[in-house]
């Protein structure tokens, strides 16, 4: 049962009809047996009667029984009687029971005993018995003379199976068309299975019960209204809830839907063809929400079937939820849209563009001045810069951006400012301490149709950084405590954001003031090289690009350019404490690789001291140099580089190539190796270019490509260095760089060599004299005859020191520049020292004589030696001071401290 039940309503069908066809069969074969049965037992004595009485009134059957032999006459006759009749033997018996005929002829001749009486008293009968060839009958007849006397007796017996194999020859015909008849119920039965299927849509038993159960809660218990449609515009169906709902009438189904007492916009939309999905319908006082869908892909009726909703409890509760949704959606994105940059007045115009005018139809927002700076408020005010508006148009009457309003005491503004509390003024029209910051402007801001204010603090760690007021006009329902407290949530975020860029703001603020304090201020006075420079700080802020112009005695300029990893106060200190300690090696006069090598040492050992358990901060390590030294009287190029970029170079004809010194790591790095110089001879009217990676190098393009592009862009005509630099800047960068850049371009300058007088000195007292008197000449060719005193006195206390205590080669230079320099070189490395000499001294006051009449002095050292230098000022005369005799003068001369 559980296999039929599993089965479709056809396969049940089709098992009832073939239990029922098996059963029919089966009783009829029962019946035909039967009857069959019955049939063979009466045919089987109507034929044994029939053939003894036939034979036993055969004529000459008297006449053959009275022949001198009857068995021969009788026996033939017998024979051909039992073949014509069927039975199985035709015996003639006479009265005494000898046999006369029989189809067995051993019988003939014999004495048969049996129950032949009543046939002996002139009566048939018939007899059924069981013998030795199963169950028989037998049917006896008299044979009388023509007296009516009974001479002998005829019986013929025959078996009943004899007699049933005739009806056995009907059985398979029988089944034949019982099968026939099975089939023929078989092949309706797939004909209905079929129909049904189609009918039901291949749904089983379980699937028609379980599709009548939801059919009766469709009907009965949904709270859904359904009602279905037919392709006639009638109502084929309608549920307990869309009677209720439509108020339908009980008869409604199987009429015209415009004839059910829907109201006509209903009643069209039902009808039609378009289809909707929560479609708003009013139904008397209710309001409903319809979904309408075709039913054609689903049957072979095209129809529709809506389903009804009563919306009208939820009408409020929805439109409160899709505030709520609306609010917390404006939440999020105030979240992403304010404080994207760390700018005061930028995050306060976002504050204002992103509730403006989602939350109130204007925004305003009003500063303090010392956050605006970037400074921390002191105390209350009531005195703020408005510096936001969003939602008026040009001729609003608000106060202007910009404009500072000192609100009044007693205002909502002032009480917010004062006491760190949102104000709430639901009616401006009869808000009267609103009013009385400004009665005329309050007149025209009425007019204008804002009716409520909301003002809220920007508070910041329980300090008040400004107010943001919310304004609603015309069209837009006033605040309530509600809506004040979602403004309270929004300043609060956006105040975080706007206390974060104060802070960058004075960070910055002071960065860019040490930065400007630490970089050079101008480019000094010197006549080596033709400068022009740039310093673009990255759009995060200051950092730690740096550059300096350093001019060297001997008609000699220092290049240098820098740049410390990262950004802010502590990349802007470092970079100071960098520049100073080149300032301080580069007044040694010391050459590019042992600059390098003791500023390395220097930045590894501030590192080292900087070090703290708990981590001060990052060191200085990585920083990157490159120090040139350039000689305009050689044409000479020195440059030495701590992991920084190689200089580029640009030739008189225009042509580009990048001067790549030894590679050295970067400072605080070099773990003990050694720094290298590189010399270049540049011709004059080139250009030096120094930068930093931030010029060449970005998320775009990486380095090879940086040095490509840096080098078309220098290469080209003759340019000043300052053309050089604004085009390069303009080619190279972004109107934002992502990396501060520091650009250095120095044009090459030779000394002219009239400007240029040398002698070599013999290591001899006596030449002192002729270098003198050449010194004289030179000086009057070149019109400085007012310094040839203080010049000779200079000379002839250094030389007389160098042929005294130095060694040879010896060798004196003037230099005629923007100072006068004179320069004596000596293969010796010792260097004089000033010192102040006690009366009893015998040497001591040469140095002191030469420092009186040089403005200033120096020893520099090469491989094949020193030179002790001074400069000299062409604008003043130096002589003996007016109290100082010569013979006080000349006490002082005396041998230079070695």
């Amino acid at each position: 049962m559980s296999w039929l039940t599993r089965g479709s309503v056809a396969r049940e069908v089709f098992l009832l009809q073939l239990v029922l066809v098996i059963l029919l069969v089966a009783a009829a074969l029962l019946a035909l047996v039967v009857q069959a049965r019955r049939n063979t037992m009466t045919d089987a004595r109507h034929r044994t009667v029939a053939a003894a009485q036939s034979f036993a009134h055969a004529p000459g059957i008297v006449e053959a029984l009275n022949s001198d032999n009857p068995t021969k006459r009788l026996q033939p006759l017998a024979e051909e009687a039992r073949k014509a009749s069927g039975v199985d033997a035709l015996i003639v018996y006479k009265l005494d029971g000898i046999t006369l005929t029989h189809s067995d002829t051993s019988q003939l001749g014999k004495h048969v005993i049996g129950p032949y009486a009543e046939a002996a008293g002139g009566k048939s009968f018939t007899r059924t018995f069981d013998g030795a060839l199963g169950r028989s009958v037998i049917s006896a007849a008299p044979v009388k003379d023509s007296s009516g006397n009974v001479v002998a007796i005829v019986s013929a017996p025959v078996t009943v199976e004899k007699v049933e194999s005739s009806v056995n020859q009907q059985v398979p015909l029988f089944l034949a068309s019982a099968a026939g008849a099975l089939a023929l119920s078989a092949g309706g039965t797939g004909l209905v299975s079929r129909r049904l299927r189609r009918q039901t849509h291949g749904l089983g038993p379980a699937e028609m019960t379980r599709m009548y159960e939801h059919h009766d809660a469709v009907l009965h218990a949904v709270r859904e209204g359904v009602l279905i449609i037919g392709r006639d515009e009638r109502l084929l169906l309608a549920n307990d809830e869309a009677r209720r709902l439509l108020d339908l009438p009980p008869d409604a189904e199987g009429r015209p839907v415009t004839d059910v007492g829907l109201d006509a916009g209903t009643a069209g939309f039902l009808t039609s063809d378009r289809l909707a999905t929560d479609e708003v319908h009013l139904a008397g006082e209710r309001l409903l929400a319809l979904n309408k869908r075709s039913t054609t892909p689903f049957g072979g009726h095209p129809g529709s079937v809506v389903t009804l909703r009563d919306t009208t409890e939820l009408r409020s509760l929805s439109g409160r939820a899709e505030v709520a949704r609306e609010r917390l959606k404006l939440l999020y994105d105030a979240g992403t849209q304010v404080g994207t940059t760390l700018d005061v007045v930028r995050t306060a115009e976002e504050l204002a563009r992103v509730a403006a005018p989602r939350f109130a139809d204007v925004v305003t927002v009003e500063l303090l001045d010392p956050v605006l700076r970037g400074e921390e408020p002191t105390g209350t005010s009531t005195e703020m810069r408005r510096t936001a508006i969003s939602g008026l148009t040009e001729r609003h009457p608000l106060y202007p951006v910009g404009e500072l309003i000192r609100f009044r005491p007693g205002t909502p503004m002032a009480l917010s400012a004062e006491g760190g509390r949102s104000t709430l003024e639901p009616e401006l029209a009869s808000a009267g301490r609103w009013q009385a910051q400004d009665p005329e402007r309050a007149r025209r801001i009425l007019e204008y149709g804002i009716h409520s204010l909301a003002v809220v603090p920007v508070q910041a760690r329980g300090v008040v950084l400004g107010l943001v007021d919310f304004w609603r006009a015309e069209g837009s329902p006033a605040f309530d405590e509600e809506d004040l407290s979602f403004a309270e949530e929004l300043v609060s975020r956006a105040a975080v954001c706007i206390d974060n860029a104060r802070r960058y703001t004075r960070e910055h603020a002071m960065a860019v003031t040490l930065q400007r304090n630490l970089m050079p201020r101008g480019l000094p006075q010197q006549d080596a090289l033709e400068v022009a420079s740039r310093y673009l700080p990255a759009q995060a802020g200051v950092g730690g690009d740096w550059f300096d112009v350093i001019p060297l005695p001997g008609a000699r300029v220092a290049l240098v350019v820098g740049d410390v990893v990262g950004h802010g106060l502590h990349a802007a200190a470092t970079m100071g404490r960098l520049r100073i300690a080149v300032h301080n090696f580069s007044a040694l006069d010391l050459s590019p690789d042992e600059l390098l090598s003791n500023l390395d040492e220097l930045v590894a050992r501030i590192d080292a001291q900087d070090e703290s358990p708990e981590g001060a901060g990052p060191g200085i390590t990585g920083a990157t140099c490159l120090y040139l030294v350039y000689d305009s009287v050689s044409g000479k190029a020195a440059v030495a580089t701590a992991g920084h970029l190689p200089p580029a170079v640009v030739h008189p004809d225009g042509s580009v190539e990048l001067w790549r010194p030894p590679v050295s790591p970067p400072l605080g790095l070099g773990a003990g190796l050694p720094f290298e110089t590189a010399q270049l001879t540049l011709p004059e009217n080139s250009r030096l270019v120094l930068y930093t990676d931030g010029l060449i190098e970005n998320r775009e393009r990486d380095l090879d490509a940086g040095f490509d592009a840096l080098c078309a862009a220098l290469a080209g005509g003759r340019r000043t260095p300052e053309a050089l630099c604004a085009g390069v800047i303009e080619e190279l960068l972004p109107d934002k760089p992502a990396d501060d850049v520091a650009l250095l371009v120095a044009g090459t300058l030779r000394l002219d060599p009239s400007r240029v007088a040398e002698w070599d000195v013999p290591r001899d007292p006596a030449a002192v004299g002729p270098v003198r008197r050449a010194c004289a000449r030179a000086l009057s060719e070149w019109g400085l005859d007012h310094l040839t005193f203080g010049t000779e006195l200079i000379l002839s206390e250094l030389i007389t020191n160098a042929v005294r205590y130095g060694a040879e080669p010896l060798h004196v230079r003037l230099l005629h520049t923007g100072t006068l320099v004179c320069e004596v070189s000596d293969g010796s490395s010792t260097s004089p020292y000033l010192r102040r000499a006690e009366d009893t001294d015998e040497g001591g006051r040469g140095l002191y004589l030469v420092a009186q009449y040089a403005e200033h002095w120096g020893t520099r050292y090469s491989p094949r030696g020193k030179t002790i230098w001074t400069s000299q000022s062409y604008g003043l005369e130096v002589t003996p001071a007016a109290d100082e005799s010569a013979d006080d003068v000349l006490s002082k001369w005396d041998d230079l401290e070695p």
